[in-house]
């Protein structure tokens, strides 16, 4: 999980989710412990109404009188309505039970001695919960006496569900509110990391060479730092590009007052002259060579692929004007290359002019982007001719500085050497394989981008 606003409403979320399930269960239990308080206080005056009612029946006993009219009296009645009472004397059972408890309820709990009084919870015949009340008495006719109360839970825990369901959805609710407007927080504090992640992502591209000034104080000496790094290096590239440069001319005139000092016929001057071209030629490959050391710097422009596959095109068909070949380009207008112009017209130019010199009558040039590779490889640049192909063996050694598939054809060996180094300065890389056209197939993947 590598995005931060991720890991904070993560983050949030779980806390969010711990806190409200603690909440969610101390509610709970202070609702239980409230419902229980009423419950009792409730069986309590049930009690005291059913002691205050108790009169001598035909047998001596005192029994409570139930009018036929009160909504509680006549719930008492009713045989099963939920609310049961009985009276008892000693260790035996009920000596009186209302008619509700008839068929529901044969004990109501031990007998309780004078002035005692407890709560506890039974179950009726049917299996259904009960709250129940006793209260023991010392009736001077009639001796200990114990009162006993129940009545049905199933309405307290209908009340309790209820009440359970309208705390979760409420909470959840509230969660889910609370979590969109996080999220719409983080989205809006942590934008100015986005846009920062953007810019960078262009200037990567080639499409800016620096980053915005106006940034918040957490972000303004990072930013600041970054343009300025990106400054230095296009200023170092620069004058590293002028040193070379004026080394490149230093060496050159020194070079031809050798090559002058020797005239073609005299003895030993076709060796010394080889050797002055071969010191030229590495002179400027490793001129370009470490010219090109600034590729693979971030801040490049982003330079059109086609145009300079057609100048180099139309180049090698005046250069090669001797040989009868066609050249295909099948590049998209849309492609560019993130680096340096000279960069991919030396590099294009040397494979274009390999292709050249050692095909029948057809070289094909392509290239395409490929989103699943890495940014440094994106841009695939295909070459491919119908020569004679570059053997298995050979294809690694041919990469080699100085090394050719065949002495006898002029040249120095440097060209695919070249395109080597400023295929791997930029993070790119150089293959050699065997083409449909039925000669060589060479590859060159870089930095790109479509427009």
């Amino acid at each position: 999980m590598r995005s931060v606003s991720q890991r904070l409403l993560i983050s949030v979320t779980l806390l969010l989710l711990l806190f409200f399930g603690v909440m969610a269960v101390v509610i709970d239990l202070g609702f239980q412990r409230a419902a229980e308080r009423s419950l009792r206080e409730l069986l309590d005056a049930q009690l005291l109404s059913l002691i205050a009612s108790a009169e001598p029946d035909s047998s001596g006993h005192f029994v409570p009188r139930l009018p036929a009219v009160g909504e509680e009296e006549s719930r008492l009645n009713t045989p099963g309505s939920g609310l049961y009472a009985a009276v008892s004397a000693g260790t035996e059972g009920p000596y009186w039970r209302s008619p509700s408890a008839v068929g529901s309820v044969e004990q109501f709990g031990p007998p309780q001695r004078p002035g005692d009084k407890d709560f506890r919870y039974l179950r009726d015949e049917r299996g259904a919960r009960l709250a129940a009340a006793s209260l023991g008495l010392q009736w001077e006719d009639e001796g200990q006496l114990t009162f006993s109360v129940a009545t049905d839970m199933s309405p307290y825990e209908s009340q309790m569900t209820q009440f359970r369901r309208g705390l979760l959805s409420g909470f959840a609710v509230v969660a889910v509110l609370l979590l969109l407007a996080l999220a719409a927080l983080l989205r809006w504090a942590l934008a100015p990391l986005r846009r920062l992640e953007a810019q960078i992502h262009s200037v990567e591209r080639g499409e800016r060479e620096q980053l915005d000034d106006h940034w918040p104080t957490e972000l303004a000496g990072v930013v600041t730092n970054l343009n300025t790094l990106l400054g230095a290096e296009r200023t170092r590239i620069a004058r590293y590009r002028d040193t070379l440069g004026n080394l490149a001319h230093s060496l050159k005139t020194p070079l031809a007052v050798l090559r002058a000092s020797f005239s073609p016929g005299a003895p030993g001057a076709a060796q010394v002259n080889a050797q002055v071209d071969r010191m030229s030629a590495i002179v400027e490959h490793q001129l370009r060579r470490a010219a090109t050391s600034g590729g693979a710097s971030v801040g490049r422009h982003a330079v059109e692929l086609l145009p300079i596959a057609q100048e180099l095109r139309s180049a090698l068909l005046k250069v090669h004007g001797k040989k009868d070949f066609s050249l295909e380009l099948a590049i998209g207008p849309e492609l560019l290359f993130v680096g340096d112009r000279d960069d991919l017209t030396e590099a294009l130019g040397n494979l274009m002019d390999n292709a050249a010199k050692w095909c029948r009558s057809r070289i094909r040039v392509s290239a395409a982007l490929q989103d699943t590779a890495g940014a440094a490889r994106k841009l695939g640049i295909l070459v491919e001719d119908d020569g004679p192909g570059v053997a298995a063996a050979d294809r690694q050694r041919v990469l080699e500085r100085g090394a050719r598939a065949d002495e006898h054809t002029p040249g120095h060996g440097l060209g695919l050497a070249m395109v080597l180094d400023m295929a791997e300065l930029y993070g790119g890389k150089l293959a050699i394989g065997e083409s449909g056209l039925g000669g060589a197939r060479v590859e060159l993947r870089l930095p790109g981008r479509m427009r």
